[in-house]
Parts: C-alpha cells; sequence; structure tokens
C-alpha cells in the first residue's frame, strides 16, 4: 500500500509517498481502507521534534532514540472496513467509520488496522469522509479540557485562546453545547470563522490584548501554550479555571501557577481519550451541535506540502490529507 513515510526528523521535507506492506485484520481486528486523514500538530512535533519547553528531552525516547519509531504519522481517520476478523462481532465489512490512533498514529496511509474495541465508531451519516477524520483530534482535546478537568457548567462564562484552531474551533463549539457563554480570541482574519462558529463575543489579537479588558471568566483555555497564569490570572473569577492544553514541563508540575488562597486552579496533561468520547462527539455532529472546521486538503501524494502548511501554525481548524475516494 501507499503511505506517507519519514525515516529521520526534520522538515516537512522529510516526509515522502512510499510503500509499505499491507497490513491484515487479526481475530479481534478491523481492516480500514482510508478515505481521509490529518496533518495535526500532534504529527508536527513528532516529525521534527519541536517541543514545549521542557519536554526536548523525552522526544526521542518517547519517538524513536535514532528515527522514528512509527514511520507512518497520523492521529485519525475516517474510511471503510474492507475486512474483518475472525472473532469480531461489532462491524460488518462496508461499514463507514472514523477512528482515533493517537499516539500510535499510521493514518497516513491507505490501510490501517483497528482493535474491534479500540477507538473506533460508526462515521455520522451527515459528514463527509474529511469532516469525519477530523472529528477527533480537536475534539478530544477540548472535550477532555472543558468537560473532564474544567468541569464546565451551564452558564459560565469560558475565554479560548486560538480560538480558530483545531482545538480552538472544537471548543468554541462544545462549550457552546455545554451551555457556556464563549469569547474567542484569534487573528483578524478569522473573526468571521469564530463568529460562525458559536461564539458569542470575539477578540482580535492584533488590535485588542485581552489580558488588559476588565471581563472576567469562570474559564479559560489555552490551546496555544502562550498564556500562563502570570499573565491572565486576574481574569479568573473565584472558583476560576486555568486550562493548558499545550503546556510547558513547568506548568504541568504546577511551577508559575496560582496560590493556593487564590481560589484558582491551573490545569494542564495529556488528554484521555475513550469510546465515550468519541461517541458523544459523533453525536454532537449528528445533531449539528459540531462540525469540523476544515482549512484545506491535500492528496496523499503531497503530503509533504500539508505538513508545511501546518508548520506555518496558522492553519484554521484542521488540514485534511485525502487518501481515496468512494464509488
Amino acid at each position: 500500500m501507499k503511505a506517507a513515510i519519514y525515516r529521520k526528523y526534520g522538515p516537512p521535507s522529510v516526509v515522502a509517498l512510499g510503500d509499505v506492506p499491507t497490513p491484515s485484520a487479526k481475530a479481534h481486528e478491523v481492516l480500514i481502507r482510508i478515505h481521509a486523514t490529518t496533518v495535526s500538530t500532534a504529527d508536527w512535533r513528532a516529525r521534527s521534534l519541536a517541543m514545549p519547553a521542557g519536554f526536548a528531552l523525552f522526544a526521542r525516547p518517547v519517538f524513536g532514540l535514532f528515527s522514528p519509531r512509527q514511520p507512518i504519522l497520523g492521529t485519525e481517520l475516517a474510511g471503510e472496513i474492507v475486512a474483518v476478523g475472525t472473532c469480531v462481532t461489532r462491524f460488518q465489512v462496508g461499514e463507514h467509520v472514523f477512528a482515533f490512533t493517537g499516539a500510535k498514529f499510521g493514518c497516513h496511509a491507505e490501510y490501517r488496522v483497528m482493535p474491534e474495541h479500540g477507538l473506533i465508531l460508526q462515521k455520522p451519516a451527515n459528514l463527509s469522509f474529511e469532516k469525519a477524520a477530523a472529528l477527533c483530534f480537536g475534539g478530544t482535546v477540548a472535550l477532555h479540557f472543558l468537560k473532564a478537568k474544567g468541569n464546565i457548567r451551564s452558564g459560565e462564562s469560558v475565554l479560548i485562546i486560538g480560538a480558530s484552531g483545531c482545538i480552538g474551533s472544537a471548543a468554541v463549539q462544545i462549550a457552546r453545547h455545554f451551555g457556556a457563554r464563549v469569547t474567542g480570541v484569534c487573528s483578524t482574519a478569522n473573526l468571521g470563522l469564530v463568529r460562525r462558529i458559536g461564539a458569542n463575543a470575539v477578540i482580535d489579537y492584533a488590535a485588542q490584548d485581552f489580558a488588559v479588558l476588565r471581563q472576567t471568566y469562570d474559564i479559560i483555555l489555552d490551546t496555544t501554550g502562550t498564556v500562563p497564569y502570570a499573565r491572565c490570572g486576574h481574569l479568573l473569577k473565584p472558583g476560576g479555571r486555568l486550562l493548558i492544553a499545550h503546556g510547558t514541563l513547568a506548568t504541568v508540575l504546577g511551577i508559575g501557577g496560582p496560590t493556593r488562597s487564590s481560589g484558582h486552579q491551573c490545569l494542564a496533561g495529556v488528554a484521555k481519550v475513550t469510546v465515550a468520547d468519541l461517541q458523544l462527539l459523533a453525536d454532537l455532529a449528528t445533531s449539528g451541535a459540531f462540525r469540523p472546521v476544515i482549512d484545506r486538503s491535500y492528496p496523499l501524494d503531497r503530503a509533504a506540502e500539508a505538513h508545511a502548511y501546518v508548520d506555518q501554525g496558522h492553519k484554521r481548524g484542521s488540514v485534511v490529507l485525502t487518501v481515496t475516494t468512494t464509488g
């Protein structure tokens, strides 16, 4: 099968189309013909080893000391089941599904094997393969921080830093689903997008510094890793939570966070994903409450170009790789 492969760490040019063996489904696995996948910030970090401050020493032990342990990137996919293992009962050949492989990667290819009871579900019928492929990465991170860590409640006010990105655009819609009043911070070019996906208010960071405004919030979600507590703690209401989706090692360890007497919390870490999370995202997509934002699409053989675009750091929502077409 064809796959976008990288054999060494570096710039987008290290990614090239190549041939690898087509996997086969074992007893409790399904084989998926991939129609679409995405190039995410996780792929960028794994390819380039560009890590938040403090995490650089952990990069090679995680991804491979001398070369990538997993040469095929891609954390999410949508496609069609073309074979099932002898013990599979949950899925049938011909079903359209979406799936999340996370740190196991492997989605930038024509086929991917998934465990039957892994992070895989039927694709919402009202979503294209491209939209379905973009459900998981931003959606699961946003859901984890807003609900599992932030315990978001109806009526609360939420400030989302980086509201037009993959995580941010998902967070705007998910926060609105939970009944929050949402303010999004983004660039001038993305103000209309953030309004359209549900933000009650938007702040253009090129024209205003949100940190000097008088508005306060129950939750601040930083999807960019650029807003430490020292800069925004005064914007939190009593009991307020700063949620850091991309934090430094110091942030994760609680250094520079709020004092106990402040009544605030600073919450960071890695998102934990369950099938229930994917089911909620699918349900929200089916109802129209969550529609993944697609910036642009590239065919698989132009994966290096997609990586180069993601490297610029200004994508709106997700960048999709189309792998095969229906019909």
